[in-house]
């Protein structure tokens, strides 16, 4: 028998719900700008050439920032390329991913769009080709107001305000030998560090992250978080973590518990952040970045860039057409997210459109949303107010690869002004549902709202642009109770939110 017993309080909080958790990220890459966001001869594209359809898509996904413009791309990529009149723009090779980058789409087109899209932007910038002062000039276009060269520049170019864009990264996978301009921890951390200062010369309040490691599995990870933070550690606000899964073998049951490694990830950060900061004996807490995390086949032949005298623009790359399973999977990594919202601040689905994507795209045709759309979207809407410390006592299951894991995963989010607590779950058994009672103390439940479900059949399934709606999620009306108790079924590899109506009865 596969069981689970949550208790939820709400006077046992972790932190507020962070909003910038449910960032995304855009990045020159494939048609995740060309035929993704920007495609001037659609039917729907506006003024700006901006699909219309996907912007509808885009706002009820519900992000709430966007990284830009990468990724890999922005460590050889001059950002005054893509600023001023578009036919000036020069076309330049892109080494990150071989491709020609026409400059069409640049800083004042990205700024024009996150406007229409209501979300907030996050800037790269470049410090693998270049450094300091091409950082601080960016900021300067984006940032200042006026009477400098660079900011009447931009106000010549159409934008008469400031951008006032508040969070920077500093670089991006810095310790990748993919990456162009590769540095050591040490070198890496010096210049983080001077960049951070001579930007905050400009706006001391500027948030600043560091690079981490690529992934967990680097052969540097960990003495590179500390030997960065060591050169930078008063200089910057977050570190960046990154973190791509998928099943290995067609190991299923390991691939549904992806959330065990994310934890741990997260963890590993924390201490050796908290570390430095000991030594140092600094009252500071590095702050966690996961700006970089998705369900990412990368073994897959759509993730090979092209190669040679092959050079092409936008050409289709990294386009993951996502299973059920793996919808699962980004909904119990955005439970352990929220489970840490005390130490991360800020994440970034990667990427945004067509690029291993939450939303599709056809030329000139329709876009449609991915399985994986739908955890993050009904995530976004409803984990509200503040994160709680859910308590735990699930049944287990075995995996290859993390060992014996809880058989249910779950995370709860509890809102004061509307007296609404929302249950996130995830069973990851393969073939047995799970029995889940939800105990809640310090609250009465006055009414199951909703309860929905994605997948327990058909993992294979995948959403198309002839069959856009294969695996949206469905009423599970197990769900029963109220008072101080509820239970509900979750089917065997399944993610499910439940919502319940509370009012808080704490003296």
């Amino acid at each position: 028998m596969n069981t689970a017993r949550l208790l939820l309080d709400p006077r046992r909080r972790v932190a507020p719900v962070p909003r910038r958790l449910f960032g995304s990220f855009v990045e020159h890459l494939g048609r995740c700008v060309y035929g993704g966001i920007y495609e001037p001869d659609h039917p729907t594209a506006d003024a700006d050439g901006f699909r219309g359809d996907v912007l509808a898509l885009v706002r009820e996904l519900g992000i709430t920032t966007v990284r830009y413009p990468g990724g890999n791309f922005v460590s050889s990529y001059r950002w005054e390329d893509g600023v001023g009149p578009v036919d000036k723009r020069p076309a330049r090779l892109d080494l990150a991913w071989h491709s020609l980058e026409t400059n069409a789409f640049g800083l004042d087109e990205f700024m024009r769009w996150v406007g229409k899209a209501g979300v907030d932007p996050i800037m790269a910038v470049n410090l693998g080709t270049r450094g300091t002062a091409e950082a601080v000039d960016l900021l300067e276009y984006a940032n200042h107001r006026g009477g400098s060269h660079l900011a009447d520049k931009r106000r010549d170019n159409g934008a008469v305000d400031p951008y006032g864009i508040r969070l920077w990264c500093l670089g991006n996978e810095m310790d990748g030998p993919w990456q162009v301009g590769q540095r050591s921890a040490t070198e890496y951390g010096r210049l983080a560090a001077q960049t951070a200062k001579a930007m905050r010369r400009f706006d001391s309040d500027l948030e600043l992250v560091a690079c981490g490691s690529s992934y967990l599995g680097m052969p540097t990870f960990g003495s590179w978080e500390r030997d960065v933070l060591t050169e930078a550690y008063d200089d910057v606000d977050l570190i960046s973590l990154h973190a791509y899964y998928q099943p290995v073998d067609d190991d299923l049951p390991s691939f549904l518990a992806s959330a065990e490694d994310m934890d741990t990830y997260i963890d590993a950060v924390t201490a050796i952040a908290d570390s430095v900061g000991a030594i140092r004996r600094s009252t500071r807490k590095i702050m966690i970045a996961f700006d970089e995390w998705n369900v990412w086949y990368q073994s897959a032949a759509p993730s090979t860039p092209p190669s040679g005298e092959d050079w092409p623009v936008a050409p289709p790359l990294l386009e993951d057409h996502y299973s059920v399973a793996d919808a699962v999977v980004v909904g119990g990594l955005l439970i352990s997210l929220l489970r840490h919202s005390d130490r991360v601040t800020a994440a970034c689905q990667a990427q945004l459109v067509n690029v291993i994507a939450p939303i599709m795209t056809e030329p000139g045709g329709s876009a449609w949303r991915q399985t994986i759309f739908h955890p993050f979207a009904r995530t976004a809407r409803h984990a509200r107010g503040a994160v709680l410390d859910v308590l735990r006592d699930s049944s287990t299951t075995t995996t290859d690869r993390y060992g014996v894991v809880d058989a249910v995963d779950a995370v709860s989010t509890w809102d004061d002004s509307t007296g609404e607590m929302t249950v996130f779950l995830v069973n990851r058994v393969l073939d047995t549902p799970a029995e889940v009672t939800v105990d809640v103390a310090g609250a009465q439940v006055g009414g199951i709202i909703e309860c929905v479900t994605v997948g327990g059949a058909d993992l294979d399934a995948r959403n198309t642009a002839d069959g856009p709606d294969h695996a949206e999620p469905r009423t599970n009306d197990t769900a029963r109770g109220s008072g101080a108790s509820v239970q509900l079924t979750l089917p065997q590899a399944s993610w499910t939110m439940l919502r319940l109506r509370a009012t808080d009865v704490t003296p």
